[in-house]
Protein backbone atom coordinates (compact mmCIF):
# COMPACT_ATOMS: atom_id res chain seq x y z
CA UNK A 1 0.00 0.00 0.00
CA UNK A 2 2.70 2.31 1.17
CA UNK A 3 4.59 1.98 -1.73
CA UNK A 4 1.57 2.49 -4.36
CA UNK A 5 0.84 5.68 -1.84
CA UNK A 6 4.79 6.95 -3.09
CA UNK A 7 4.39 6.08 -6.52
CA UNK A 8 0.96 7.82 -7.11
CA UNK A 9 2.69 10.81 -5.36
CA UNK A 10 5.77 10.79 -7.87
CA UNK A 11 3.78 10.59 -10.85
CA UNK A 12 1.55 13.84 -9.04
CA UNK A 13 4.61 15.55 -8.45
CA UNK A 14 6.28 14.61 -12.11
CA UNK A 15 2.92 15.67 -13.83
CA UNK A 16 2.78 19.03 -11.83
CA UNK A 17 6.50 19.55 -12.89
CA UNK A 18 5.39 18.63 -16.35
CA UNK A 19 2.73 21.17 -16.26
CA UNK A 20 5.06 24.08 -14.92
CA UNK A 21 7.69 23.66 -17.70
CA UNK A 22 5.04 23.23 -20.66
CA UNK A 23 2.47 26.63 -18.76
CA UNK A 24 5.17 29.08 -19.99
CA UNK A 25 5.88 27.79 -23.51
CA UNK A 26 1.94 27.49 -23.96
CA UNK A 27 1.60 31.32 -23.11
CA UNK A 28 5.33 31.82 -25.33
CA UNK A 29 3.52 30.26 -28.13
CA UNK A 30 0.27 32.28 -28.40
CA UNK A 31 0.24 34.57 -31.04
CA UNK A 32 0.60 38.47 -30.22
CA UNK A 33 -2.50 40.17 -30.29
CA UNK A 34 -3.57 42.83 -32.83
CA UNK A 35 -4.72 46.48 -33.54
CA UNK A 36 -5.80 46.10 -37.41
CA UNK A 37 -5.84 50.08 -37.81
CA UNK A 38 -6.42 50.18 -41.19
CA UNK A 39 -9.61 48.22 -41.81
CA UNK A 40 -11.80 48.52 -45.05
CA UNK A 41 -15.36 46.42 -44.51
CA UNK A 42 -16.94 48.14 -48.11
CA UNK A 43 -20.13 48.08 -49.65
CA UNK A 44 -20.71 48.34 -53.06
CA UNK A 45 -23.65 47.57 -52.84
CA UNK A 46 -22.95 45.25 -50.98
CA UNK A 47 -19.68 43.22 -49.34
CA UNK A 48 -18.36 40.38 -50.45
CA UNK A 49 -17.97 39.03 -47.05
CA UNK A 50 -20.76 38.69 -45.03
CA UNK A 51 -20.16 40.62 -41.41
CA UNK A 52 -20.34 37.42 -39.15
CA UNK A 53 -17.38 35.93 -41.52
CA UNK A 54 -15.27 38.79 -41.36
CA UNK A 55 -16.04 38.56 -37.41
CA UNK A 56 -14.94 34.92 -37.67
CA UNK A 57 -11.66 36.20 -39.23
CA UNK A 58 -10.58 38.39 -36.46
CA UNK A 59 -11.27 35.94 -33.82
CA UNK A 60 -9.07 33.32 -35.83
CA UNK A 61 -6.29 35.75 -36.25
CA UNK A 62 -6.08 36.98 -32.92
CA UNK A 63 -7.19 40.56 -34.09
CA UNK A 64 -8.78 42.45 -31.00
CA UNK A 65 -9.45 46.12 -31.94
CA UNK A 66 -9.95 47.43 -35.55
CA UNK A 67 -9.90 50.97 -37.08
CA UNK A 68 -12.74 50.78 -39.06
CA UNK A 69 -13.16 53.22 -42.60
CA UNK A 70 -15.24 51.72 -44.89
CA UNK A 71 -16.95 52.75 -48.22
CA UNK A 72 -19.51 54.05 -47.97
CA UNK A 73 -19.40 54.29 -44.65
CA UNK A 74 -22.54 51.33 -43.83
CA UNK A 75 -19.31 48.87 -43.65
CA UNK A 76 -18.40 50.86 -40.71
CA UNK A 77 -22.19 51.18 -38.93
CA UNK A 78 -22.46 47.09 -39.15
CA UNK A 79 -19.13 46.68 -37.66
CA UNK A 80 -20.04 49.25 -34.98
CA UNK A 81 -23.75 47.89 -34.49
CA UNK A 82 -22.26 44.21 -34.21
CA UNK A 83 -21.13 44.73 -30.66
CA UNK A 84 -18.55 41.64 -31.40
CA UNK A 85 -17.13 40.31 -28.00
CA UNK A 86 -13.69 40.43 -27.93
CA UNK A 87 -13.53 43.55 -30.47
CA UNK A 88 -12.53 46.97 -29.93
CA UNK A 89 -14.26 49.26 -33.26
CA UNK A 90 -12.71 52.62 -33.27
CA UNK A 91 -14.63 54.22 -36.27
CA UNK A 92 -13.40 56.49 -38.55
CA UNK A 93 -15.77 58.45 -41.25
CA UNK A 94 -14.72 57.80 -44.75
CA UNK A 95 -15.41 60.98 -46.74
CA UNK A 96 -16.54 58.78 -49.91
CA UNK A 97 -19.80 57.65 -51.60
CA UNK A 98 -18.14 55.58 -54.32
CA UNK A 99 -14.82 54.92 -55.01
CA UNK A 100 -14.65 57.88 -58.19
CA UNK A 101 -14.93 60.14 -55.18
CA UNK A 102 -11.08 59.42 -54.29
CA UNK A 103 -9.83 61.26 -57.54
CA UNK A 104 -12.38 64.10 -56.80
CA UNK A 105 -13.02 64.71 -52.89
CA UNK A 106 -10.55 67.29 -52.18
CA UNK A 107 -12.30 69.82 -54.38
CA UNK A 108 -15.88 68.55 -53.76
CA UNK A 109 -18.00 70.62 -51.50
CA UNK A 110 -20.35 67.84 -51.49
CA UNK A 111 -18.26 66.09 -49.20
CA UNK A 112 -17.45 68.54 -46.67
CA UNK A 113 -21.04 68.60 -46.28
CA UNK A 114 -20.92 64.74 -45.99
CA UNK A 115 -18.50 64.93 -43.52
CA UNK A 116 -20.59 67.01 -41.42
CA UNK A 117 -24.00 65.59 -41.17
CA UNK A 118 -22.01 61.82 -40.80
CA UNK A 119 -19.99 63.30 -37.57
CA UNK A 120 -23.31 63.30 -36.06
CA UNK A 121 -23.64 59.61 -35.73
CA UNK A 122 -21.63 60.76 -32.28
CA UNK A 123 -18.95 57.78 -32.18
CA UNK A 124 -16.41 58.51 -35.16
CA UNK A 125 -12.56 58.98 -33.64
CA UNK A 126 -11.21 60.49 -37.09
CA UNK A 127 -11.89 60.97 -40.77
CA UNK A 128 -10.50 58.86 -43.33
CA UNK A 129 -8.93 56.87 -44.61
CA UNK A 130 -8.66 59.76 -47.69
CA UNK A 131 -5.82 60.25 -50.62
CA UNK A 132 -3.79 62.77 -51.53
CA UNK A 133 -1.53 63.68 -53.61
CA UNK A 134 1.42 66.68 -53.50
CA UNK A 135 -0.63 70.47 -53.64
CA UNK A 136 -4.08 68.30 -53.74
CA UNK A 137 -3.62 68.73 -50.14
CA UNK A 138 -3.85 72.61 -50.54
CA UNK A 139 -6.96 72.97 -51.55
CA UNK A 140 -9.70 74.78 -49.26
CA UNK A 141 -12.10 72.09 -48.64
CA UNK A 142 -9.09 69.90 -47.19
CA UNK A 143 -7.94 72.81 -45.07
CA UNK A 144 -11.88 72.98 -44.07
CA UNK A 145 -11.70 68.89 -43.51
CA UNK A 146 -8.42 69.51 -41.09
CA UNK A 147 -9.82 72.47 -39.26
CA UNK A 148 -12.79 70.19 -38.57
CA UNK A 149 -11.24 67.34 -37.34
CA UNK A 150 -8.98 69.66 -35.02
CA UNK A 151 -12.04 71.21 -33.97
CA UNK A 152 -13.92 67.74 -32.93
CA UNK A 153 -10.54 66.26 -32.05
CA UNK A 154 -10.38 63.41 -34.67
CA UNK A 155 -7.84 62.09 -36.31
CA UNK A 156 -6.98 62.17 -39.70
CA UNK A 157 -6.05 59.09 -42.03
CA UNK A 158 -4.29 59.95 -45.14
CA UNK A 159 -3.03 57.89 -47.97
CA UNK A 160 -0.62 60.57 -48.96
CA UNK A 161 2.84 61.36 -49.86
CA UNK A 162 5.63 63.31 -47.71
CA UNK A 163 4.84 66.37 -49.30
CA UNK A 164 0.62 66.64 -49.00
CA UNK A 165 1.32 65.26 -45.45
CA UNK A 166 3.37 68.65 -44.60
CA UNK A 167 0.45 70.43 -46.29
CA UNK A 168 -1.71 69.26 -44.10
CA UNK A 169 0.21 69.71 -40.87
CA UNK A 170 0.39 73.32 -42.48
CA UNK A 171 -3.38 73.73 -42.53
CA UNK A 172 -3.04 73.43 -38.74
CA UNK A 173 -0.08 72.70 -36.62
CA UNK A 174 -2.21 70.30 -34.09
CA UNK A 175 -3.57 68.14 -36.50
CA UNK A 176 -3.30 63.96 -35.09
CA UNK A 177 -2.33 62.27 -38.59
CA UNK A 178 -2.22 58.61 -39.33
CA UNK A 179 -0.20 58.19 -42.16
CA UNK A 180 -1.40 55.26 -44.12
CA UNK A 181 1.24 52.97 -45.69
CA UNK A 182 3.92 55.18 -44.51
CA UNK A 183 4.77 56.62 -47.50
CA UNK A 184 5.21 53.10 -49.43
CA UNK A 185 8.65 53.18 -50.68
CA UNK A 186 9.76 56.31 -49.00
CA UNK A 187 13.24 56.12 -47.38
CA UNK A 188 13.83 54.95 -43.93
CA UNK A 189 15.51 58.46 -43.51
CA UNK A 190 13.18 60.40 -44.81
CA UNK A 191 10.36 58.97 -42.75
CA UNK A 192 12.65 59.67 -39.97
CA UNK A 193 12.83 62.84 -40.34
CA UNK A 194 8.72 63.50 -41.02
CA UNK A 195 8.79 61.70 -37.78
CA UNK A 196 11.35 64.03 -36.09
CA UNK A 197 9.45 66.54 -37.18
CA UNK A 198 5.62 65.94 -36.39
CA UNK A 199 5.19 64.63 -32.96
CA UNK A 200 1.06 64.10 -34.04
CA UNK A 201 2.26 62.02 -37.07
CA UNK A 202 2.12 57.99 -36.60
CA UNK A 203 2.74 55.51 -39.63
CA UNK A 204 0.63 52.77 -40.30
CA UNK A 205 2.52 49.99 -42.02
CA UNK A 206 0.19 48.00 -44.62
CA UNK A 207 1.95 47.80 -47.94
CA UNK A 208 5.20 49.43 -46.38
CA UNK A 209 7.59 47.63 -48.30
CA UNK A 210 11.43 47.36 -46.91
CA UNK A 211 10.74 46.65 -43.71
CA UNK A 212 12.28 42.63 -44.12
CA UNK A 213 15.19 41.92 -46.44
CA UNK A 214 15.75 38.10 -47.34
CA UNK A 215 14.11 35.07 -45.10
CA UNK A 216 11.51 37.66 -43.70
CA UNK A 217 14.38 39.23 -41.17
CA UNK A 218 14.27 42.89 -40.56
CA UNK A 219 16.44 45.22 -42.21
CA UNK A 220 18.54 47.42 -39.95
CA UNK A 221 17.37 50.57 -41.14
CA UNK A 222 13.87 49.75 -39.93
CA UNK A 223 15.15 47.90 -36.86
CA UNK A 224 16.34 50.76 -36.07
CA UNK A 225 13.36 53.19 -36.94
CA UNK A 226 11.23 50.95 -34.87
CA UNK A 227 13.36 50.85 -31.75
CA UNK A 228 14.13 54.67 -32.07
CA UNK A 229 9.96 55.20 -32.40
CA UNK A 230 8.43 52.64 -30.74
CA UNK A 231 5.47 55.03 -29.99
CA UNK A 232 4.94 55.84 -33.62
CA UNK A 233 3.74 52.62 -35.32
CA UNK A 234 1.00 51.10 -36.23
CA UNK A 235 -0.42 47.68 -38.42
CA UNK A 236 -3.32 47.34 -40.92
CA UNK A 237 -4.18 44.99 -43.43
CA UNK A 238 -5.97 47.59 -45.73
CA UNK A 239 -9.06 45.03 -47.00
CA UNK A 240 -10.09 47.23 -49.79
CA UNK A 241 -10.85 44.77 -51.97
CA UNK A 242 -11.96 40.78 -51.64
CA UNK A 243 -8.31 39.65 -52.16
CA UNK A 244 -7.18 41.11 -49.31
CA UNK A 245 -9.61 39.34 -47.19
CA UNK A 246 -8.66 36.26 -48.13
CA UNK A 247 -5.51 36.86 -47.85
CA UNK A 248 -5.77 38.11 -43.81
CA UNK A 249 -3.82 35.12 -42.02
CA UNK A 250 -0.96 35.77 -44.24
CA UNK A 251 -0.79 39.48 -43.69
CA UNK A 252 -1.26 38.72 -40.18
CA UNK A 253 1.48 36.39 -39.97
CA UNK A 254 4.23 38.19 -42.00
CA UNK A 255 3.39 41.28 -39.25
CA UNK A 256 3.95 38.34 -36.52
CA UNK A 257 6.91 37.23 -38.06
CA UNK A 258 9.21 40.43 -37.88
CA UNK A 259 7.28 41.38 -34.67
CA UNK A 260 9.06 38.75 -32.74
CA UNK A 261 12.68 40.04 -33.97
CA UNK A 262 12.21 43.24 -32.03
CA UNK A 263 11.79 43.31 -28.36
CA UNK A 264 8.75 42.34 -26.63
CA UNK A 265 7.75 45.68 -25.17
CA UNK A 266 8.34 47.04 -28.72
CA UNK A 267 7.20 44.86 -30.74
CA UNK A 268 3.70 45.01 -28.09
CA UNK A 269 3.74 48.33 -28.29
CA UNK A 270 3.27 48.35 -32.32
CA UNK A 271 1.37 45.33 -32.95
CA UNK A 272 -1.43 47.00 -30.61
CA UNK A 273 -0.30 49.34 -27.82
CA UNK A 274 -0.07 52.48 -29.33
CA UNK A 275 -3.58 51.84 -31.04
CA UNK A 276 -5.22 51.13 -27.71
CA UNK A 277 -2.89 54.01 -26.04
CA UNK A 278 -4.14 56.51 -28.84
CA UNK A 279 -7.65 55.68 -29.66
CA UNK A 280 -8.69 55.19 -25.52
CA UNK A 281 -11.89 57.02 -24.41
CA UNK A 282 -11.23 60.10 -22.29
Amino acid sequence: MASRFAKASWCAALAAMVLVAVAPVRAAEEPIEIFDAHLHYNWEPKPYYELNDVLALFRKHRVTGILATSRPNDGTHALVDAKAEGLWVVPFLRPYRVRPDIQTWFNDPAIFDLIQDEYKRGYYRGIGEFHLSGKDAASEWVKKTVNFAVEHDLYLHAHADDEAVEILMRHNPRAKIIWAHTGFGLSSSRVATMLATYSQLWGELSYRSGITGAGGVLTPEWRGLFEKYPDRFLLGSDTWISERWASYGETMAAYRGWLKQLPRDVAAKIAHGNARRLFAEK
